[in-house]
C-alpha cells in the first residue's frame, strides 16, 4: 500500500503594493490564517486535492475584501463579470468560466465542467450552464465596490484600476488591476491541484479575458501547480503558470523554475506573483509586485508573506 503524503497548502488573494497600516496587514492575516486552517484540516481528513482547491476558492469568492466572487470589481459598464478556472494536476485537466455573472461562487461551475466534454465557458455559455445547475441568481456587488465605480466614472475612468483588496485606507491607484484568489494543494495520496478566480482588473472594456481561466495563470501537472495574479496581460505574456509547470516536469527543481521565470519577468518589467506546490510537497511563492497576500501550511505550522517587501523575490522551502 502507498504511504501517505504530508498534505501541503497555499493561497493567496492578490498582490499589489504595500498595505497602508498594520491593522490592515493583521486584518487580512487573521482572512487568510482562518481560510488555511480550514482547508488543510479538510485535506488532513483524507480530502482531495480537487475538494480541498474548491472549498478554499469558494472561501475567499465568498471574502468581499477579495477581488472575486462577492467583492467583484465593475467593469466599465458598470457590470459584474468573473473568471474562474480549475486544474486536476493527475488527469491534467483545467476547466473554467469567462466573464460569468451572478453567480455567488465562479469556481463551483469549473467544478463540474471538469467531467465535461467542453470544459471552459464564456459569458452566455456559463450563464446557460448556471441555469442548468439551477444555481441562485447572486449579486457579488458591495457598497465599497460601487463608490469605486463611481468615483472613476465622475473622472471618466481616467485614474486607476479599482483595489486587490477593500481596505478603505488604501488608494485604488496603488493596488491597480492585481485582483485574483487561488489556491494550491497537495493531498495525502500525493496528487495537486490548482484554482484560481479573479472579478477582472476593474473598469475594462467590456469583453477583456482574465489569465485566470487560462493555462497563463492556472496550470498544474502531477509534478507542479502553479496559481498566479497580478496585471493579466503581464501573465499571459510570460504564459507564466504554465512556464513554471512546464519547467518542472522537464525535470527543472521548482526553486530554479520560480527564479528563472522570475528573472526573466524582471527584464521585461511584468507586474505579478504566483504561489506553487511541487508533487514532493515543496512550497513557493514569487513577487515582482511589492506586496503578495498569500498564506500557507507547511504540514508544521501556517505562515504567510505579508512581511516580504522587497520585490521581484521568489522563496521556496
Amino acid at each position: 500500500m502507498k504511504p501517505k503524503v504530508q498534505p501541503k497548502l497555499i493561497i493567496h488573494g492578490g498582490a499589489g503594493s504595500s498595505l497602508k497600516s498594520k491593522g490592515g496587514v493583521e486584518v487580512i492575516r487573521r482572512t487568510l490564517h482562518q481560510i488555511v486552517e480550514e482547508v488543510y484540516t479538510l485535506l488532513v481528513s483524507g480530502a482531495s486535492a480537487n475538494e480541498a482547491v474548491v472549498r478554499g476558492c469558494q472561501l475567499l469568492e465568498d471574502e468581499p475584501r477579495f477581488n472575486a466572487g462577492t467583492g467583484s470589481v465593475l467593469q466599465s459598464d458598470g457590470q459584474i463579470r468573473m473568471s474562474a478556472s480549475l486544474m486536476d494536476g493527475t488527469s491534467q485537466s483545467l476547466s473554467g468560466v469567462i466573464n460569468v455573472t451572478r453567480v455567488k461562487n465562479p469556481i463551483n461551475l469549473a467544478k463540474f465542467l471538469q467531467t465535461s466534454s467542453d470544459r471552459v465557458l464564456s459569458d452566455y455559455g456559463a450563464a446557460e450552464l448556471a441555469r442548468e445547475l439551477q444555481i441562485p441568481s447572486y449579486n457579488a456587488l458591495t457598497e465599497l465596490r460601487l463608490q469605486e465605480w463611481l468615483l472613476e466614472r465622475q473622472d471618466n475612468f481616467q485614474r486607476s484600476m479599482a483595489g486587490v483588496v477593500a481596505e478603505e485606507e488604501l488608494v485604488a491607484s496603488e493596488t491597480a488591476r492585481r485582483g485574483t484568489i487561488g489556491v494550491v494543494a497537495l493531498d495525502t495520496n500525493g496528487r495537486l491541484s490548482v484554482g484560481t478566480s479573479t472579478g477582472g482588473k476593474g473598469f475594462e472594456r467590456v469583453g477583456r479575458v482574465s489569465d485566470s481561466a487560462m493555462p497563463a495563470g492556472n496550470y498544474a501537472s502531477k509534478y507542479a501547480a502553479v496559481s498566479c495574479t497580478g496585471i493579466g496581460e503581464d501573465i499571459i505574456d510570460e504564459c507564466l503558470a504554465a512556464r513554471i509547470v512546464v519547467r518542472v516536469t522537464d525535470g527543472m527543481t521548482l526553486e530554479k523554475a520560480m527564479e528563472r521565470s522570475f528573472e526573466e519577468a524582471e527584464g521585461r518589467q511584468r507586474d505579478f506573483g504566483a504561489i506553487a506546490l511541487d508533487g514532493n510537497g515543496k512550497i513557493a511563492w514569487g513577487k515582482t509586485s511589492q506586496t503578495l497576500l498569500a498564506a500557507y501550511h507547511d504540514g508544521e505550522s501556517i505562515g504567510d508573506t505579508l512581511e516580504a517587501t522587497k520585490e521581484v523575490q521568489t522563496f521556496c522551502f
